[in-house]
């Protein structure tokens, strides 16, 4: 048979490893069907392991906000104009967007011109039916969407009702957390006793991150370690490009904190508690059971912008309370993200079982929504489907 071709388009951290995922099921089920694949697109260090052929790692290259934007848009459009040049002269069989709104949208309608025939799947949609100011962003999604894969049950009635062809596969964290370790586990590999309190500091997979959160969160660890002087503090790496300034940063608040490069769901799962970002990241820890506090900065400017000329306003910014609308886990957004909220919620959840069982109970029902496993797999089979076999 006749090998065929999969473009796979993605960028950040989170959207790399949902890349991963889907190629590593894509060759297995291609395989198993005697269907060779070639497959190849935009992503980061985890796709191209999976085996997936890169023009381009989009990992760096990712931000949230107007003037947060702005250093990225050269190196995005290098990475643009590549992608659509080998669109153009070697057109694929399918076409796979993840995520990364902007310059997907951008893609998609590059295909759809040129090749209005080409399947173009929509898998992990942006959330912009749930948040975005822009109506523009959520039609273009349905416009150039032959076949939407959605994660949330809400996500998938949302654009069936728009007339897009839907199929809800459920959330590919499911299938990553079959792999995870369990608290115990996680402690033994990372040489940590099972008595110690352990609490995980998450500031980044973004560059205008580490320069909005970290400093917030360092400090407040700070105050934590005061209180608690036994308290362990662990930092996962997203990627090992932040590694120098996060420990310039961590040297500046002579913190004890042990970073760990490479093992991020044991740091994760070996924690009592978490003060992390907002992001794909929340819903690893509601899986893993591990209570968390969520804050989040853009530029105030981005944020005015926002806020007074587009209207901007929604009930949650995080996934854990997004996907059952109910505030599960604390979130302190903007001009709330301050050292003293952080160090307070911490302390509710580290001294008051009460509130920490009613995290982990919020979680069950987070658990219910995401589907059961299987679903890389899911999107795979439907990813194939659209394969004209000869």
């Amino acid at each position: 048979m006749k090998t065929k071709t999969i473009f796979i388009s993605t960028g950040e951290v989170s959207g790399d490893l949902h890349g991963a995922l889907l190629v590593e099921a894509l060759h297995k089920q291609g395989e198993a069907l005697g269907i060779p694949l070639n497959i190849i697109g935009l992503g980061g260090n985890r796709m191209a392991q999976a085996g997936a052929h890169l023009l381009g790692n989009t990992t760096n290259i990712g931000s949230v906000g107007i003037l947060e934007s702005l250093p990225f848009i050269l190196p995005t459009m290098k990475v643009q104009k590549r992608a659509k040049a080998y669109l153009r002269n070697s057109p694929p069989d399918v076409l796979v967007l993840i995520d990364y709104m902007g310059p997907n949208i951008a893609i998609g309608n590059y295909v759809r011109r040129f090749f209005p025939q080409l399947p173009i799947v929509y898998y992990i949609a942006p959330q912009s039916w749930v948040w975005s100011p822009f109506p523009s962003n959520t039609q273009a999604i349905i416009d150039l969407s032959d076949r939407l894969l959605a994660i949330f049950p809400e996500e998938a009635r949302f654009f069936a009702s728009k007339g897009v062809n839907v199929t809800w596969v459920g959330h590919p964290l499911l299938d990553r957390m079959e792999t995870a370790p369990n608290r115990q586990q996680a402690r033994q590999q990372l040489n940590i006793s099972q008595e110690a309190t352990v609490v995980t500091l998450i500031p980044a997979s973004r560059q205008q991150e580490l320069q909005l959160l970290l400093p917030v969160i360092l400090e407040a660890a700070a105050i934590l370690q005061e209180k608690f002087p036994q308290l362990q503090l662990l930092l996962p790496l997203s990627t090992p490009k932040f590694s120098l300034i996060i420990q310039e940063k961590i040297k500046r608040y002579q913190l004890p904190v042990r970073i760990i490069p490479e093992d991020t769901l044991s740091a994760i799962a070996a924690a009592d508690l978490a003060i992390t970002k907002s992001g794909t990241v929340n819903l690893e820890l509601a899986l893993l059971n591990v209570p968390q506090v969520v804050l989040y900065r853009v530029n105030p400017l981005t944020m005015w912008v926002g806020r007074n000329l587009l209207n901007f306003s929604v009930p949650f910014i995080s996934p854990t309370n997004i996907v059952v609308q109910e505030a599960i886990v604390p979130e302190l957004l903007q001009e709330n993200a301050t050292v003293s909220t952080v160090v307070t919620e911490a302390l509710t959840l580290l001294t008051n079982d009460h509130k920490r069982e009613e995290m982990l109970q919020g979680y069950q029902r987070i658990r219910k929504t995401l589907g059961q496993t299987g679903v890389r797999d899911r999107a795979a089979q439907e990813i194939l489907s659209l394969l004209r076999l000869n």
